[in-house]
C-alpha cells in the first residue's frame, strides 16, 4: 500500500543538540560589468562583501514573488524547511508494509546510517527543491526515483 507523504507526519525533524548546515554552497558567473558594479558597491559601504550583495538580491526576488511561492509549496504539498528520515522511521514504514513520497522544499535528509536496501523498500519517490543529504550508497539506489 502507497501513501501520500502526509503519513510520515510522525517523522522527527531534528535532534535539538544537532548542530545542521544552514547553508548550501553555490557557484555562479557574472559579467565583468555586473561584478564590477557589485565591487563598487561594496567599496562604497553599502554591503559588507559580494556575498551580502548577492544573498540581499536574492532574498528581494525571493519576497518580490513570496505569494506565488507560498501557492506552489501550498499546492504541491512540499514540506517547507528541513526533514530528516532515520533508519527507525523507515523500519516502521516497512514493517507496516507502507511507502514514503518525499517531497521537500529545503533540505531533505536521510542518516548515514540507513542502509540503501531499506531505503529502496520504502521511499518511492523523492522530489527535492533544494539539497538532498544522504549517503552515495542511498542516493544511488534511488537514482530512478529522484526526480
Amino acid at each position: 500500500m502507497v501513501h501520500g507523504w502526509y503519513k510520515m507526519a510522525k517523522l522527527r525533524l531534528v535532534d535539538p543538540g544537532r548542530k545542521e548546515p544552514d547553508s548550501e554552497k553555490i557557484t555562479i558567473n557574472l559579467g565583468y560589468i555586473d561584478l564590477g558594479q557589485i565591487d563598487l558597491l561594496v567599496q562604497e559601504g553599502f554591503y559588507s562583501n559580494r556575498t551580502d550583495f548577492i544573498r540581499t538580491a536574492i532574498r528581494s526576488q525571493l519576497g518580490n514573488h513570496g505569494d506565488v511561492l507560498k501557492q506552489t509549496v501550498a499546492r504541491r504539498s512540499l514540506v517547507l524547511g528541513l526533514q530528516r528520515y532515520t533508519r527507525q522511521d523507515l523500519e516502521s514504514l516497512r514493517a507496516a508494509g507502507e511507502q514514503l513520497h518525499i517531497q521537500v522544499l529545503g533540505l531533505a535528509m536521510i542518516d548515514e546510517d540507513v542502509p540503501a536496501q531499506l531505503a529502496a523498500q520504502t521511499i518511492a519517490s523523492i522530489v527535492v527543491l533544494g539539497a538532498l543529504r544522504a549517503s552515495p550508497k542511498v542516493k544511488a539506489a534511488l537514482a530512478d526515483r529522484i526526480r
